[in-house]
């Protein structure tokens, strides 16, 4: 828990979405302190948002985001936690930690605080192996290595672009199955972590997320969620398929397992089911298309595969609501407004 020469401490930004005082960093403090913080205020923007004593931060409001994106700021879901990629957008680093302001830290089987920011630094510091599945897990994790008959030409391994963490207590449930179980609470802490295997998509949650931005920043876009839009809930898990396809394409791999974090806060099943219910009859529809997705060999930056994604997702899924045409468009312009804002990135293609 000491906060002495921390790891990445000038590389890595912490985003955090909120409509509320952070107190909960009191908690964090020992482990955040030695990090800039990136604070989104959604909601009403003259909302005063109290920070604790001794915390780096920068704080963007509604108001804000319009100040600096001008039209494009239509983007940036509002009312919802999407727009927390406003973040990620407006961040110098390299690397991103993102975590929800109901989300405490959790301890492992013996007691101890977890340090989840020191896990996700490490699994992003370590290769992936999405081409060949290593039984006794992460290879690179203490105590472990790659097993016998894992070839030897793949265990150099290849760039982590995303360290996806888990949660204790509260699970990342949909409304339907929060209805059935409504007092599940998740006790299995499970000491592993696994490359997503290539060609093989996930539900990602962005309430306990890292991310190498400059491998896969302009990917991270969180959609049109919230207010005004006809679907909420599915932001982080719509950033996820198009991150694991990009990834796939790019030779980049993703993560999942540990850290773990205590997740405090039940969501109203009721207001989620409002909010996720045509995406339930969606998904199964758009995970196919995200299954089925090509991206050609010309697309050798994020930038590129992404405008590419919009085309086919505008193409393909237009076809089941027009919701889909409009999110297409967004997603141009988020990369739009990305490149704006990091003219660096977007001279040099960003993934290479």
């Amino acid at each position: 828990m000491a906060t002495s020469d921390p790891p990445l401490k000038d590389d890595l930004d912490i985003v955090i979405p909120t409509i509320r005082n952070l107190d909960f960093l009191e908690m964090w403090r020992p482990f955040f302190q030695p990090y800039h913080l990136i604070i989104i205020q959604d909601g009403d923007p003259s909302r005063i948002i109290k920070v604790p004593n001794g915390f780096d931060y920068e704080l963007y409001n509604r108001n804000d985001i319009n100040k600096i994106l001008g039209p494009k700021a239509s983007c940036i879901s509002f009312k919802d936690s999407a727009c927390r990629c406003f973040g990620y957008m407006i961040s110098k680093k390299k690397y991103i930690f993102t975590i929800d302001d109901d989300c405490f830290v959790a301890k492992d089987p013996t007691g101890k605080d977890i340090d989840a920011l020191s896990q996700h630094i490490r699994n992003l510091l370590h290769p992936s192996t999405p081409y060949f599945f290593n039984t006794l897990y992460d290879p690179f994790s203490d105590g472990a290595d790659f097993v016998r008959g894992y070839p030897f030409s793949l265990r150099e391994g290849i760039p982590t672009a995303v360290s996806h963490g888990l949660w204790l207590n509260i699970p990342d449930y949909d409304a339907p199955t929060q209805l059935v179980k409504p007092r599940e609470r998740n006790n299995r802490y499970v000491d592993a972590v696994m490359t997503i295997p290539k060609g093989t998509l996930f539900p990602m949650c962005g309430m306990n997320l890292a991310f190498d931005r400059q491998l896969i920043g302009p990917a991270m876009y969180f959609g049109l969620m919230g207010d005004g839009q006809p679907i909420g809930r599915y932001d982080d898990m719509w950033a996820g398929w198009c991150v694991k396809v990009i990834c796939d394409h790019l030779g980049f791999g993703i993560k999942t397992g540990l850290p773990y974090i205590w997740h405090s806060k039940a969501s109203n099943p009721f207001v989620n089911l409002k909010k996720e219910y045509k995406g339930i009859f969606w998904q199964e529809e758009i995970i196919p298309f995200f299954q089925a997705a090509i991206l050609p060999k010309e697309c050798t930056t994020v930038q590129q595969c992404y405008v590419e994604l919009s085309k086919q997702v505008k193409d393909k899924l237009g076809k089941i609501d027009p919701y889909f045409v409009k999110l297409g468009d967004a997603m141009i312009t988020w990369i739009q407004a990305w490149d704006e804002l990091n003219p660096i990135d977007a001279k040099k293609g960003n993934g290479k």
